[in-house]
């Protein structure tokens, strides 16, 4: 009994003191112990805070650089869009704005996620972890969520491209497919589009397939006018090319109008009618209403010449009694 509590179990470490000779070669071993690991702690402590430091300076310093960069960008197109004639009616601020905003904080993260993950690993393998089975359970936890919300992945993407490409932006009038209306938000995940009944469309990114922009470059105001056939073409187009010229000299339609008004020739001819195609390229979203002042103006200045519209065919045979109702 006495040889078992006296006899001390096999270790590696420092014995358990029995007496203070035993104490006293303990309390040595343990000091040997750390004075010969003390250097590799330090330089590997100093190394891993010396590694957070540059990462947290490299991350700030990043960062602020992207920021900076998107500012100047804005500033460099707020200066373009107010040298141009339209007082940068093109490009509104909200929409510069909240592209700005996204864009920045896509290449934040992104920057944020490099030079973190980059430390991470650094930091692992200062202290004695291999992290290449964490990197490939990370690639099979990332494969699994990929499988799982592939739709979000493909929303989140086709949104970043949207956003990069600049394909349409908040105030913009956009036709997508099945729903069309004035952009209200573009998320990396959702489109909000108003619609012209006032309701609000959400469009997931990913399945937006076709996109047609009808605010951006600049719009088409065409119209026809139908006069008798015995008038003189040489006339018709005459007074049609003043009025036009008289328009683009008046305001607001000076800005409006960006190229003169043009008579592009004959569209149709019948017995009784034929029809010139008139076509004049606007601003965005104001080819409807120059299209409604360009024929109350034509129509007034063919009515002084004497020279009559006359209706569509198509209108006119529809505006006659049926046989029916005359009986």
């Amino acid at each position: 009994m006495y040889w078992l509590l006296s006899a001390s179990p096999p270790s590696d470490g420092p014995r358990t003191p029995k007496s203070l000779e035993d104490a006293q070669d303990s309390a040595g071993e343990a000091a040997g112990w750390v004075q010969e690991h003390w250097s590799d702690w330090l330089t590997s402590g100093l190394r891993i805070v010396f590694v957070c430091v540059v990462a947290v300076v490299l991350r700030y310093l990043v960062r602020r650089a992207i920021t900076q960069l998107i500012s100047r960008m804005n500033r460099r197109s707020e200066i373009s869009d107010s040298g141009k004639a339209l007082r940068g009616l093109l490009v509104s601020g909200e929409r510069r704005k909240q592209r700005s905003q996204a864009i920045g904080s896509i290449l934040r993260s992104v920057a944020s996620f490099v030079i973190m993950g980059t430390a991470a690993l650094t930091v692992l393998s200062g202290l004695g972890i291999n992290p290449a089975p964490l990197l490939a359970s990370a690639g099979v936890a990332g494969v699994a969520l990929g499988f799982g919300a592939r739709n979000l992945v493909t929303d989140v993407l086709a949104g970043m491209f949207m956003l990069l490409e600049d394909q349409y932006g908040v105030g913009d009038r956009v036709d997508a497919g099945e729903a069309s209306g004035v952009v209200l938000e573009i998320g990396l995940r959702v489109t909000q589009l108003r619609g012209d009944a006032g309701e609000i469309w959400y469009i997931r990114n990913g399945e937006i397939k076709r996109i047609g922009n009808l605010s951006q470059g600049w719009s088409m105001a065409a119209l026809d006018v139908r006069v008798r056939a015995e008038e003189d073409l040489e006339e018709v187009r005459a007074v049609v090319l003043a009025v036009g010229e008289e328009m683009s000299k008046e305001r607001p339609w000076d800005e409006i109008l960006w190229e003169p008004v043009q008579v592009l020739g004959l569209d149709e001819v019948t017995l009784d009618s034929m029809v010139l195609r008139v076509s004049v390229k606007t601003m965005p979203e104001k080819n409807l209403a120059a299209e409604r002042e360009l024929r109350w103006r034509v129509k007034k200045a063919l009515d002084e010449r004497g020279i009559r519209i006359v209706d569509e065919p198509s209108l006119a045979l529809q505006s006659l009694p049926s046989p029916s109702l005359e009986k």
